[in-house]
């Protein structure tokens, strides 16, 4: 069985080493352009951190704002200091929200919500919240990945982020 909060616990492990990274860095590089992600780190880490916020909303059957309207938005990122400040409160929300869902069991019913895709259209979306975690699960994991490769493009590793080696008890036999 599936653990949500032991796999939120895990990005956010994941996270935190990427974070302290990045944190080391010069604004220059922070803001450098790369062929991959949405171009920089700190668009890149900014979009996570807003998708994170966004799925949120539509797990608890919440009316979203329209994206024009968002105080940060990855096309205008923060300095990376906002960021990593706001980006607790949302992670605090995120769990929060996880563990509603737990005590609830609310994870399986059908949410609907309206939105305005790529082309002006307006939408109906039908998931589940269940559905919209595992988009911000594998969200966070494909774009951590460009950011992983943005980092070793400035000279930098963070070893091995993989969920065993993170979150996997170990003794010496």
């Amino acid at each position: 069985m599936l653990n949500p909060v032991k796999m939120y616990d895990y990005l956010a492990l994941a996270r935190g080493r990427v974070l302290d990274k990045v944190r080391t860095l010069s604004p220059e590089d922070y803001t450098r352009q790369f062929p991959i992600g949405l171009g920089s780190l700190a668009r890149t880490l900014t979009h996570i951190m807003g998708s994170e916020w966004y799925y949120v909303q539509r797990m608890l059957d919440r009316e979203v704002p329209d994206y024009s309207t968002w105080p940060i938005q990855d096309e205008k990122p923060p300095a990376f200091g906002v960021l990593n400040e706001h980006w607790k409160g949302v992670a605090d929300g995120t769990r929060a929200a996880i563990a509603t869902l737990n005590e609830n069991h609310g994870w399986h019913r059908v949410l609907e919500y309206r939105y305005t895709d790529d082309h002006g259209r307006r939408m109906v979306s039908t998931a589940t919240p269940a559905d919209q975690f595992t988009q911000l699960y594998q969200h966070e994991v494909h774009h951590r990945a460009q950011v992983v490769n943005m980092l070793k493009q400035l000279g930098h590793t963070l070893g091995d982020l993989d969920f065993n080696m993170l979150m996997f008890a170990r003794r010496p036999e």
